[in-house]
């Protein structure tokens, strides 16, 4: 029976190392996945909204998320067999990634808001620009009229 029992000790630690090892990696990818910072940072465009496009596109993070959700998932498992002899460091990596994943899709948001707004900002604009035209050109013309 004892050999039995070192046999399923051994397996659960085995285990317990795999099951850490998943998570571990699963937080590299997560890392590899984010958003390159110069990417964020850096823009060439010809206008406003094609500096917005180019942000919104680097602002991905879906699949830094979904590494995030596996290694959440492997973490918790783990968690609940008492399988890690100190889990705090994953649990701090976990959540300081899902606070940068979270910023970062606040950001993307953020972003597609006023990608969404520019172009009705510009036409807005555009109209009130015709309008004070229009009018300074209405109010020349009252000009002439009256000097004549």
């Amino acid at each position: 029976m004892s050999q039995s029992t070192l046999g399923d000790d051994d397996l659960f630690g085995e285990a317990a190392a795999e099951m850490r090892a998943d998570v571990e990696e699963h937080l590299d990818e997560a890392r590899s996945a984010l958003p390159d910072p110069d990417d964020v940072w850096d823009a060439e465009a010809d206008n406003v909204l094609g500096v917005l496009n180019g942000l919104r596109s680097s602002l991905d993070v879906e699949g830094a998320a979904e590494h995030v959700r596996q290694a959440k998932k492997w973490y918790v498992i783990g968690q609940r067999a008492e399988a890690f002899d100190d889990p705090e460091d994953l649990e701090a990596a976990i959540e300081e990634l899902q606070d940068l994943i979270e910023m970062v899709e606040e950001a993307h948001e953020l972003v597609g808001e006023l990608t969404n707004t520019m172009p009705q900002l510009r036409g807005a604009l555009t109209d009130a620009a015709e309008a004070a035209e229009a009018a300074e050109a209405a109010d020349a013309d009252e000009e002439d009229e009256e000097e004549e």
